[in-house]
């Protein structure tokens, strides 16, 4: 029983892993899976909440360096007002900016999406991310990271705001803000990954008071430890795909789960 319990937690979490970097909505794949599976594994909160961190860990682990020189520009630059380090900092005051509208919705609609949102309306946001994605796919934009206005970050902030409903990727949502606003493709998937991380710590820290591992210490440690290895290299194959103009593979994937999805429920 106990092995057939760590092979549960260890596929999903590897479900989780790949499916979180990747523009086709790790949200909507788990209401998707709860629909059709009968598991205690796909309501079990403290699950959630685990997978999600071990998705983090990867993601500040990828990122590592760049998150580095952000944090001592910043921190350089209100000790010192250097204007070597004025990019970064003004980075910092852009990603919280862009962070501030999904927050708020989020807040305020959480309930009301994990009510309604389901079913049907899934495989609809499915199909809106496969629109998303065909949209952006031959976008290049020009602008880099000191181009990147106040302006350019709200508006990108506001297109994770759709994200917040399940079946709408957030990468892809945060990448298709990117691009629309004319920042280049390494420099608007740089700034998705970086909406990611505030986003993903402040959930990590408000759930950490519901997480109760009682005696599945070993699936929940296992699950997390998979769900990082697999993010780490399922976010490097969309970084690469991204860079190369190749997202087809995406949102021909997402309509067509979206139309199954709108068909079978």
């Amino acid at each position: 029983m106990i092995n057939i319990i760590i092979i549960k937690y260890l596929v999903l979490g590897v479900i989780q892993g790949f499916t979180e970097p990747l523009p086709i909505s790790s949200s909507g794949h788990l209401k998707i899976f709860k629909e059709i599976f009968n598991s205690n594994v796909l309501n079990d909160l403290n699950f959630e909440i685990i997978v999600n961190f071990g998705s983090l860990i990867a993601i500040l682990i990828l990122y590592r360096k760049e998150l580095i020189s952000i944090i001592k520009d910043f921190f350089s630059y209100l000790k010192t007002k250097n204007k070597k380090y004025k990019t970064n900092y003004n980075y910092v005051w852009k990603i919280i900016v862009a962070t501030i509208p999904a927050s708020i919705i989020g807040l305020l609609l959480k309930d009301f999406i994990e009510e309604y949102f389901k079913g049907k309306i899934i495989g609809l946001m499915f199909i809106i991310t496969a629109l998303l994605l065909y949209k952006i796919k031959d976008k290049k934009g020009h602008k880099s990271k000191k181009d990147i206005t106040y302006l350019d970050a709200l508006k990108i902030g506001l297109f994770q705001v759709i994200a917040l409903f399940p079946g709408i990727s957030r990468s892809a949502t945060t990448l298709t803000g990117g691009l629309s606003q004319d920042l280049n493709r390494d420099t608007a998937l740089n700034f998705s990954f970086m909406l990611y991380i505030p986003i993903s710590i402040a959930s990590f820290i408000l759930s950490i008071s519901d997480i109760n591992i009682g005696n599945l210490f070993i699936p929940y440690l296992l699950s997390m430890i998979a769900s990082s290895i697999v993010t780490y290299f399922s976010a490097k194959l969309f970084i690469n795909l991204v860079k190369k103009g190749e997202l087809i593979y995406f949102y021909v994937y997402c309509f067509t789960i979206g139309v199954l999805v709108f068909l079978t429920f």
